[in-house]
Formats: C-alpha cells, sequence, structure tokens
C-alpha cells in the first residue's frame, strides 16, 4: 500500500507543475493519512477501544444525519435490518445482514467516513462507531469492548455467504466436491 501511495503522490507532483500552482509536495502526515490498510483477520489495527454506549455522541453528531438516529437509513441507505433478507426477492444488504468481516467496517468507517469529511473519527471514535452499528444489528452487546484484538473475533451473520475466489494468486483454496 505504502508504494501504491508514493505512486500517487509522485504523479501528483508532476501534475501540479510551476505553470499552474495547484496543489503541494506531499508530507509524510499526508502519505500517513491514505496508507492504512485493515486486513480481514484485524492484521493493521490501530491502538483504541470503544464500545456502543461511548459511541453515542460521536454518531448523533456525525452520522445520523445521514444514516438515520439508529442507523435505520435517512439521505444514505440502512445500516441496520435486513436479517435472512439476502434469499429474498428484496435483499437488503446491510452491515448486519451483508458484511462478512467486522474489520472491514471498521477500515471503511476509517477511511470514508463521515462522508464530507473522511477521516475526522479518531480510532477511539472509530472503534466505537463500529460497536454501535455491530451492536443495533445484535451482533455485540451495548458494553462490549471493541479494539485490535476483539473485533477480529467478532463473527458477522454472512460470513460463510460468500463464494471463495480459487484463482492462482489469491491465496483461497476451492473446497473439493464430494461424490
Amino acid at each position: 500500500m505504502r508504494r501504491l501511495s508514493l505512486i500517487l503522490c509522485a504523479i501528483a507532483l508532476l501534475a501540479q507543475g510551476p505553470k499552474y500552482k495547484l496543489g503541494h509536495a506531499p508530507s509524510d502526515a499526508d502519505i500517513a493519512t491514505t496508507d492504512i490498510f485493515i486486513a480481514p483477520d484485524g492484521k493493521g489495527l490501530p491502538p483504541g477501544k470503544g464500545t456502543a454506549f461511548d459511541a453515542k455522541e460521536t454518531y448523533s453528531r456525525r452520522c445520523a444525519r445521514c444514516h438515520g438516529t439508529q442507523g435505520q437509513g435517512d439521505q444514505e441507505g440502512p445500516l441496520v435490518g435486513g436479517k435472512d433478507s439476502l434469499k429474498t426477492a428484496k435483499p437488503l444488504k446491510t452491515v448486519g445482514s451483508f458484511w462478512p468481516y467486522s474489520t472491514t467496517l471498521y477500515d471503511y468507517i476509517r477511511r470514508a467516513m463521515p462522508f464530507d469529511n473522511p477521516g475526522l473519527l479518531d480510532a477511539n471514535q472509530t472503534y466505537a462507531v463500529t460497536a454501535l452499528i455491530l451492536h443495533w444489528n445484535g451482533i455485540i452487546g451495548e458494553k462490549d469492548v471493541i479494539d485490535a484484538t476483539t473485533l477480529p473475533k467478532v463473527k458477522m451473520p454472512n460470513r460463510d455467504g460468500f463464494v471463495k475466489d480459487d484463482r492462482p494468486g489469491t491465496g483461497a483454496k476451492a473446497k473439493k466436491k464430494k461424490k
């Protein structure tokens, strides 16, 4: 990931040039904000912790205007609901019904939320909002502590609902069919 970030920064430097007087050379801090990746197994999760209880103020101030007061959806789609709907004619793909890994929820919130100011939340706020959404989906308790150790252990309801990509180079192996 760091290599990709450096390449993108180099392209940006070449594009800015003196003619247009746009942009600036990225600092190490600029690169660090985009050089993040959280793997499904939790590798890359930062220090910090949070609970659903801790997230109420942050969610109210930073998330509710788009996602509704209880994650039910408003300007953006819902974060909760959809349980057992994936095999119906109208599946509702939410964090609780569709997402396979809890760590990818943390990663997405960290990188992309709030939409108008991505990366605004610190690690503790991100853990707490992640916990709140998991709690609203009935996956964890309100006071369960979510951190780099506990988050990867959260088993999402649809964890096994995806087909493994067994193409060469993906690291997955195809399951042998029983005859």
